[in-house]
């Protein structure tokens, strides 16, 4: 077994208050429903059990589940690692943070940083063409759960005081 990660850094200047988007990252059911390859969310308190739908590359088919501890500093601030259960061993987990400013009455700044990692019976000469793999996936989940906030918010995503980056340095 081998372990594969992927990092995602992208921040989002959004024409809504912060308390809005707070909402979605703090709701288990919605964040589920925004983000794609997530089937569901099971929230205990502060720990949440992330279900994936099945993901399949290089002949491999995946659908694990991770837990996670969830920290939240309403409404600046979710953090979030990966917690496996007592005597439990999880394959796939991430690590990351949310960060929200607000930029003024309907203008808020979201800062979002994870890194997910998943352990599989591959090669370690594989790691190029896997983690391109995850990163062009995480890449393409993060677009899709942006454009779900945003259809949720009622921000048009042509909206002039929308501003996203990405990447390293975003």
């Amino acid at each position: 077994m081998n372990t594969f990660s992927t990092r995602n850094l992208s921040v989002a200047v959004v024409p809504v208050n912060r308390g809005a988007v707070w909402e979605v990252l703090v709701e288990p059911d919605l964040l589920a429903d925004f983000t794609p390859l997530i089937d569901t969310i099971e929230a205990e308190g502060d720990i949440w059990t992330w279900r994936l739908t099945g993901i399949s590359g290089l002949g491999l088919t995946v659908a694990p589940s991770f837990t996670e501890q969830m920290t939240f500093i309403a409404p600046s601030r979710l953090d979030f690692h990966h917690v496996p259960p007592d005597g439990s061993t999880e394959r796939a987990g991430a690590n990351g943070t949310y960060v929200l400013t607000e930029l003024g009455p309907r203008l808020s700044r979201l800062e979002i940083d994870i890194t997910v990692c998943v352990e599989l019976p591959l090669p370690q000469l594989s790691r190029v063409p896997v983690e391109r793999i995850m990163a062009v996936t995480a890449d393409r989940a993060g677009d899709t759960f942006a454009n779900r906030l945003y259809d949720h918010l009622g921000i048009d995503p042509d909206d002039p005081n929308l501003r996203v980056t990405k990447g390293a340095g975003a």
